[in-house]
């Protein structure tokens, strides 16, 4: 028999030695694991709130369950936790975990505070197959898709960080390592979670998904009608050089891809979010910023400019701070809705996949 497996061999049965994890079941299924424990189903409930609205990290602290219940539970179950690797904190407040997950992989999950409430940015994926020049999670390459559970412990495990200032979490970002229309079963799976009130309880209004541009997978999640905030990776007006900067753009250029959101716009009501990282000398001209204005002009959309995040491996600088203003200037007066997103974490490695890239190259 080979040790270490996920199960062990007796006489030709197949004995699991895996525990059941909570982070997986939605409500249905909790109840009937539990009436298959022998406990009554309305358990469900409460082991629930505990760990999605109280915070609770092990079964011990579940105080209104019988002492055997929770004792059942700590040989049979686990919540579904990641372990912490490390956490840096940024002199602004910003908090970035290196989670390790089960298979040995790091993943890293991003604490935004902001004077409305703290943001939690998860990663979807374990590296990225989308290749755009500036990002750092892409480097390692693709190398597997997260869990809807693992994803969702990354949401309550940064809303207990936030908890350790006195805060509470009142928005999540998918825009860390990975493509989230790429993980299609597992996000979604994510956010009907999200949404249930048995468990997160959160508004999808206060969800943003960030997408490179997967066409069909936008028309997608149009038709699902969640009322999410989608926030495309445009990074420049025309195809020539977008493919220069995103590869993706060669499988779904420009004008599918905003017809695209165009649809997803009169689908939910919400408008896009079109994300621009300014690069100098790429894509930060007076020229680029009046092809773009044309190229969104009517449309029911904002541009979210970002300064870039340096990363060492890359040979690409940040937009100097004038340029910043004066492609912001250029879209406003051509009428395009604009802000310049606030810098948050620069001193902690803020590029998402710097910290687990530095972190697997000292293993």
């Amino acid at each position: 028999m080979q040790a270490g497996g996920a199960g062990q061999i007796n006489k030709g049965v197949i004995i699991s030695l895996r525990k059941a994890v909570i982070l997986k079941f939605t409500p249905k299924e909790l109840m009937q694991f539990l009436v298959n424990l022998g406990e009554p189903g309305y358990r469900a409930k409460q082991i629930l709130e505990w760990v999605y609205q109280k915070g609770a990290t092990s079964f011990k602290e579940m105080t209104n369950l019988p002492i055997s219940l929770r004792e059942r539970l700590e040989q049979t179950t686990e919540i579904g936790f990641l372990e912490k690797i490390t956490e840096q904190v940024s002199a602004d407040g910003t908090a970035k975990i290196l989670f390790n997950l089960s298979d040995g992989q790091g993943v890293e999950t991003v604490v935004l505070p902001y004077d409305i409430g703290y943001s939690a940015c998860i990663s979807t994926q374990v590296g990225c197959k989308m290749g755009c020049i500036f990002c750092a999670s892409g480097l390692p390459g693709y190398i597997r898709n997260l869990t809807a559970a693992e994803m969702m412990a990354q949401v309550l495990q940064a809303g207990g960080s936030a908890r350790n200032r006195d805060q509470e979490l009142k928005s999540l970002v998918l825009m860390g390592s990975g493509e989230p229309l790429d993980n299609w079963d597992a996000t979604i799976k994510f956010l009907e979670a999200v949404k249930d009130p048995g468990r997160l309880g959160m508004s999808l209004r206060h969800v943003t998904l960030s997408t490179s541009g997967l066409v069909p997978k936008i028309k997608e999640l149009a038709a699902l009608e969640f009322p999410l905030t989608l926030a495309v990776s445009l990074h420049a007006p025309n195809d020539d050089l977008r493919s220069k900067i995103m590869p993706i753009n060669t499988k779904y250029p420009l004008t599918p891809l905003l017809t695209a959101c165009d649809e997803y716009t009169k689908a939910t009501g919400r408008r896009v979010t079109y994300e621009y990282i300014l690069i100098a000398g790429l894509n930060d001209s007076v020229d680029l910023a009046l092809e773009l204005s044309a190229r969104l002009r009517g449309r029911n959309c904002h541009v979210n400019l970002i300064t870039l995040n340096a990363v060492p491996e890359l040979d690409l600088r940040p937009s100097p701070e004038v340029a910043v203003r004066t492609f912001r200037d250029t879209l406003r007066q051509k009428k395009i809705n604009v802000t310049v997103r606030r810098e948050l974490g620069a001193d902690i490695a803020a590029a998402c996949g710097q910290l687990r890239n530095n972190y697997m190259r000292e293993c």
